[in-house]
C-alpha cells in the first residue's frame, strides 16, 4: 500500500487530489455536535494543500437513499473543515454535476473543496457493479490523483471507495496509515496480557470478532446491552432487558469454547436497573437501584454495569500490556448510567499498557464525558470497519488501495 508520503515525494503541486474522507459527522439540525472525524483527515488535507495540490474532499453522510436530501448535506462540514484549516474552502451543492464541475475547475494550488453528499448518487451504494463503475467514471473526471483517508467507509464496497481507486494512481493518507498500523498491533505480534472490554446493544453486532478473539485474546469482558443476552444463556432472568433469544445459542458456544480455550471471560456480578428507559433529550433522573447480575427483576431493565463490576472490569483492566475497547458500558447518554463506561474509560487512561479505543459510541462517549482523547493510544474513527478487520475480513477499501 503506497502512503500520502510517497505522493508527497513525488509531487503534487497543481496536481487534481480525490481525497476520499469520512465526514459523516453527528448534526443537531445544522449544528455539529461531535467534529472529530473532520479532525481526523486534517493532517492529510493540510498536507496536500501545503504541498500545493488541488484538494478535492468527498465523504458521505448519513443514509440519503441515493437522492438528495438537505437534511444530509455536507454543507456544515465543509464549514467546519475550512474553520479548522485557518483557510475558506470551496462548496459544490452537487457530486459530480455542474457544480462539481465548475468548483473543481476554479481551484487554484493549494486550495480545497468540498463536494456534496457521494450517497446523493445512487451509483455510490449500488449493488450493481456496472451502476457503481459509472459514479466512478464520473469521479475520475474530476481529479488526478486519488488518496483514501476515510478509514470509516473502508468495510463498504461503494464506488468512492472500491471502484475509484482502481481508475487512478491511489494513495493511503494518514488516517487510514495509522489504523491499519494500530489494527496490525492488535492482530500480529500482540502484547500480552491482551484484554478486549466489549459493550454496546446487540450481541449480534460483536458475534464474529468475538468468535476470532476467543482464538487471540487473554479475557474478554462483556458489557452493555449485549451482556443481558450472555447472563440469559447461564440462566438467568434478565427482566426486560435488552435480550436476543435467537443468539443464546451462540453465546452459549462462546461460553464452553472460551473455557476450552482458557480465556477468560468476565460478566457483570451487579447492574443498574430501572422500570423504564431514561429520557436522552431532558436527562430526566431516574433513581435507579442496584442489584446483583443474577437477581434482576422481572419489571426491571439493565442499563448499566454496577460498582462492583466497575471495580472487577478495572482490576481486570489494570495488568494489560494490549486493550481494545468497543462498545459502551451503558446508556452513557444519560448521567444516571454513565459511570460503567466512565470506569472502563478511566482505567484505560490510567493503564500503562497500549489501548485502542474502537471508534463508533466508544469514541462518542470519550468525547462526551470529557475525556482527554490524546491521552489513549489510540481512538479509531471506523467502529465497524475496526471490528471487521479483527475479524479478518477482507475490507474493500484497503484492498483496493493495496492493488
Amino acid at each position: 500500500m503506497k502512503t500520502i508520503d510517497e505522493l508527497l515525494t513525488d509531487g503534487v503541486a497543481g496536481k487534481r487530489v480525490f481525497v476520499r474522507a469520512d465526514l459523516n459527522v453527528p448534526l443537531d439540525g445544522t449544528t455539529i455536535t461531535d467534529d472529530g472525524r473532520i479532525r481526523a483527515v486534517l493532517p492529510t488535507v493540510k498536507a496536500l494543500a501545503d504541498a500545493g495540490a488541488r484538494v478535492i474532499v468527498a465523504s458521505h453522510l448519513g443514509r440519503p437513499e441515493g437522492a438528495p436530501d438537505p437534511a444530509f448535506s455536507l454543507a456544515p462540514a465543509a464549514a467546519r473543515l475550512g474553520e479548522l484549516l485557518g483557510a475558506g474552502v470551496a462548496f459544490a451543492d452537487d457530486t459530480v454535476g455542474p457544480s462539481a464541475e465548475a468548483v473543481v475547475a476554479d481551484l487554484a494550488d493549494g486550495q480545497v473543496a468540498v463536494i456534496e453528499n457521494l450517497r446523493f448518487n445512487a451509483g455510490e451504494t449500488a449493488k450493481n457493479d456496472a451502476e457503481r463503475a459509472a459514479f466512478a467514471d464520473k469521479l475520475a473526471g474530476l481529479a488526478d490523483v486519488y488518496v483514501g483517508d476515510g478509514f470509516g467507509a473502508v468495510h463498504r464496497k461503494h464506488a468512492s471507495v472500491f471502484d475509484l481507486p482502481k481508475r487512478l494512481p491511489h494513495y493511503a493518507g494518514y488516517l487510514i496509515a495509522t489504523e491499519v498500523g494500530v489494527l496490525r498491533k492488535l492482530t500480529e505480534d500482540v502484547s500480552r496480557p491482551y484484554v478486549v472490554a466489549l459493550g454496546g446493544a446487540k450481541v449480534s453486532d460483536k458475534l464474529a470478532v468475538i468468535d476470532q478473539l476467543l482464538g487471540k485474546a487473554d479475557r474478554l469482558l462483556i458489557g452493555g446491552g449485549m451482556a443481558y443476552t450472555f447472563l440469559k444463556a447461564q440462566g438467568h432472568e434478565v427482566g426486560i432487558s435488552l435480550l436476543q433469544e435467537d443468539q443464546i445459542p451462540a453465546v452459549t458456544e462462546y461460553i464452553e469454547r472460551a473455557e476450552e480455550n482458557g480465556v477468560e471471560l468476565v460478566l457483570p456480578v451487579d447492574v443498574l436497573v430501572s422500570t423504564e428507559f431514561p429520557d436522552l433529550r431532558t436527562k430526566a433522573p431516574t433513581h435507579p437501584t442496584t442489584v446483583a447480575a443474577d437477581a434482576i427483576p422481572a419489571d426491571q431493565e439493565g442499563l448499566d454495569i454496577g460498582p462492583e463490576t466497575r471495580k472487577l472490569y478495572a482490576s481486570k483492566l489494570a495488568d494489560a500490556a494490549t486493550v481494545f475497547w468497543n462498545g459502551p458500558m451503558g446508556v452513557f447518554e444519560h448521567p444516571d448510567y454513565a459511570e460503567g463506561t466512565k470506569a472502563v474509560a478511566q482505567t484505560l487512561l490510567d493503564s500503562p499498557g497500549f489501548t485502542v479505543v474502537g471508534g463508533g459510541d466508544s469514541a462518542a462517549a470519550v468525547r462526551t464525558l470529557g475525556f482527554d482523547e490524546n491521552a489513549f493510544g489510540h481512538i479509531s474513527t471506523g467502529g465497524g470497519a475496526s471490528l471487521e478487520y479483527l475479524e479478518g475480513k477482507t475490507l474493500p477499501g484497503l484492498a483496493a488501495l493495496e492493488d
